[in-house]
Formats: C-alpha cells, structure tokens, sequence
C-alpha cells in the first residue's frame, strides 16, 4: 500500500491483551460452543485447574496450552487474541496487512508474543514476532510441543534452540531454523539481550 508522504500513516499504540481480555475470550468461546470446564479439558488435555486460571486471568500460560484450547473449541487461536478471526460467515478477506508495533501481544513468560495478521481467518500458517527472554531450561516446565512444523529467523540477537532428543541449533542474525514442532523443543536467547525472532508454526 502507498502512502502520500503528505498523509504519513498515524502509528496506533501497541494492542497488548491481557490476561483478563484472554481469558474472558476463552470463556465466550467455550460457553458458545456449549461445553463445561471439564468437557474442555478432556477435549484440548490441558487441566482444569489451569483452564480455570486462564478464564479467570489469574496465570499466563504457553502458545501449547492456548493452542490445545483453540483447537478442542474448533477455533483459531487467533480468536483469543483477536475477535476478527471469527467472521461468522462474513466473507474472507483478500488480505490483511499487519505490522509488529501494531499486533496484539501476550507475555508468557520466557517469551512475549505478538500475533501478526491475526485478523486473517481460516488461516493454514500461524506468524508471529516473538522476543526471546528465557536463557536457562529452568525456566521452563517442560518442553514445548505441538503439532505440525515451524519456522524461525533470528532478527536481531542469537538464539539457541534445544530439542529434548538432546538436539542443539545455535542461530545468529539473519540465520533461520525449520523443525518438526511435535518434538519438543524450547528457545533460550543467548546475546547480550532479549532476542528477537520471526516464528512461522503451521499445523500441517
């Protein structure tokens, strides 16, 4: 798209959902769907203790677990973060432009998300900007996993990404990294600063 540079495009405030708004989402999602607490949870596997802290807003919790949640409610996760990936039979749109200042984020925890052309739905590929703080395993739980494939390039610091077969790939700027996301894996930034990424994740 072409901007006069007489008209130069106002830049919106960064849409940070909280996890109130996610949870408040994930709990007018489930309610339409007609589903209890604890038929969510036997659906996605995420417990339901957990489920219920995220309705409440009381934790934040992994792309993992958001996205067990989508799936077992038959919606995109693009849902939780922005209500106009369900169109509810409106028609598809041609496009959707997008921009990382302007992207809804999520913090949490080892990493901070933002959701890029969240607007998109039905979408076969999930992009996302993600800035990397985690730089010891410990902070995580376990490893990551989901299903389908990934994609990742370093944008600006360096990234290690360590796999649970033992597997470890070092990125530098500019370098990328394409996996198997069922396999367990988690990134740890390893420069000076938090790292920033590109992350592609498609399920199939």
């Amino acid at each position: 798209m072409h901007v006069h540079p007489s008209s130069p495009r106002k830049r919106k405030s960064p849409a940070t959902i909280d996890r109130a708004r996610l949870g408040e989402r994930l709990r007018g999602l489930r309610k339409a769907r007609g589903l209890t607490l604890k038929a969510l949870s036997a659906r996605s596997g995420v417990a339901l203790s957990t489920l219920s802290k995220i309705e409440l807003g009381q934790i934040s919790v992994s792309y993992e677990k958001l996205l067990a949640a989508a799936r077992a409610l038959d919606a995109e996760i693009d849902a939780l973060f922005d209500p106009r990936a369900e169109l509810n039979g409106a028609a598809a749109p041609v496009a959707v432009r997008s921009t990382v200042a302007e992207a809804p984020s999520y913090d949490a925890g080892p990493y901070r998300y933002r959701m890029l052309a969240a607007g998109f739905p039905g979408r076969q590929m999930t992009p996302m900007h993600g800035t990397i703080v985690a730089r010891d395993p410990a902070q995580f739980a376990d490893y990551v996993r989901h299903p389908g494939q990934e994609f990742v390039m370093v944008l600006s610091g360096s990234v290690r990404i360590r796999f649970e077969t033992g597997a470890v790939i070092e990125l530098k700027r500019q370098e990328s990294a394409y996996f198997d996301s069922g396999t367990g894996h988690i990134y740890l930034s390893t420069g000076a600063g938090d790292a920033q990424v590109i992350v592609v994740m498609s399920e199939r």
